[in-house]
């Protein structure tokens, strides 16, 4: 191959390459780099921020949200227990009242009472039926706690709306407390009603069977006292309710076997004679036994008395008469000697105005009695013991 003028050629043949294939290499541009990797990595960077402040937002939301809705439940935990508690207390006194209805046998007991006892005892009944269910409500349970941003945020509107109503529970079964005392108090109010009137009772029931033992009237006192000292519905309530009325038919069976016994042709003379001489010592509970010889009288137109009287409480004495008293009353010697015997009765009214150690001085004090309430017949005791001293009759003006 010839090679071109001007060309060195060499002397080993061959081919030198063009220069500007053979000649210094160009000095190559640096590389741009591409700006999007950057900005992927600072959107990954912003996106994983947002994402950690999202989860963190959305668990702190949750705690705060958590802890209302547990502080509600605690709230309305307290309100439920509250009105159950409410709601047995008026059933337990209502329970107390339905039971004196149950045993009332309407011997002493005043109908209107009854009836207004009743009527609060319905109304209780239904107040603590609608508590009761009420208070059976079931409360809300927080669920597990969510893991990821999106279920917190979700379960946070949840608890909030359930912590709003379990507030409302609260309000609903709170406003429901006050009705449930105000029943209990008309409850008791009227049981206690119920009961004075049969302790009120108790008195005129006694003026109606005076010819009832003595004991027995006093067990009558002492029921109609402890019923009518109760101030509210307890355990005692009921078994002292039932002693009275038990005390009740006791007096009235007490007064048939009294009169069963005096009965026959003297009963009315009888029974008017009693009731002169509780006459004659007001507040003395007086009892009569009848027969034929008492004291060793009573035969030939002679008259006995004997009274056995007791200086404890209450005033009591037992006047025991012979039939002939009864037989010649109304005659003043019947009067002069029944006078006698309530001056010996009386006496436990009056046991400091007289010397009571000697049987004369008791038996002059009772003659000095009659005789101050001016009975002046012999029989009033100066036949049978003599006159008393003057300062027996003055003292005995007062024995009344």
């Amino acid at each position: 191959m010839t090679a071109p003028l001007g060309t060195p050629v060499s002397p080993w043949g061959g081919h030198e390459l063009p220069a500007h294939i053979v000649g210094a290499s160009p000095t190559r541009a640096p590389r741009k780099r591409r700006p999007g990797l950057w900005i992927g990595l600072a959107v990954g960077v912003v996106a994983i921020g947002a994402v950690a402040a999202l989860q963190t937002t959305a668990n702190l939301g949750y705690d705060d949200a958590e802890a209302n809705f547990e502080s509600a439940r605690d709230s309305a935990q307290v309100s439920v227990t509250n009105l159950q508690q409410s709601s047995d207390a008026l059933t337990a006194t209502s329970e107390i009242a339905n039971q004196l209805l149950q045993s009332d046998t309407g011997v002493l007991t005043d109908p209107a009472a009854k009836e207004a006892l009743g009527a609060a005892v319905t109304e209780a009944g239904d107040l603590a039926s609608a508590a009761s269910d009420h208070a059976a409500v079931s409360l809300p349970d927080a669920d597990p706690k969510p893991t990821f941003f999106w279920e917190l945020f979700g379960e946070t509107d949840e608890l909030d709306q359930d912590a709003d109503d379990l507030d409302q529970l609260v309000a609903e079964l709170d406003a429901e407390v006050p009705g449930l005392a105000d029943a209990g108090t008309s409850v008791e109010e009227a049981g206690l009603g119920f009961l004075a009137s049969a302790a009120t009772a108790a008195t005129a029931f006694e003026a109606a069977h005076v010819s009832a033992k003595n004991l027995d009237i006093i067990a009558l006192r002492d029921a109609a006292s402890d019923v009518s000292g109760a101030a509210t519905l307890d355990d005692l309530t009921v078994p002292s309710f039932v002693a009275l009325q038990d005390a009740a038919a006791q007096v009235v069976a007490s007064e048939q076997t009294e009169l069963a016994e005096k009965a026959g042709p003297l009963l009315g003379a009888r029974l008017e004679i009693e009731a002169f001489a509780r006459s004659l010592a007001p507040g003395v509970l007086l009892e009569f036994d009848w027969n034929p010889i008492v004291n060793n009288a009573g035969e030939n137109g002679s008259m006995g008395g004997l009274t056995t009287w007791w200086w404890d409480e209450p005033d009591r004495a037992v006047i025991e008469l012979s039939n002939s008293v009864a037989e010649q009353w109304p005659a003043d010697r019947s009067k002069a000697l029944v006078a006698h015997e309530v001056g010996h009765a009386i006496s436990v009214k009056c046991e400091d105005m007289y010397d009571s150690s000697t049987q004369d001085s008791i038996e002059k004090w009772a003659t000095a009695w009659a005789i101050g309430m001016g009975f002046t017949d012999d029989a009033n005791g100066v036949w049978a013991y003599g006159y008393p001293p003057q300062s027996y009759i003055d003292a005995s003006y007062a024995c009344r």
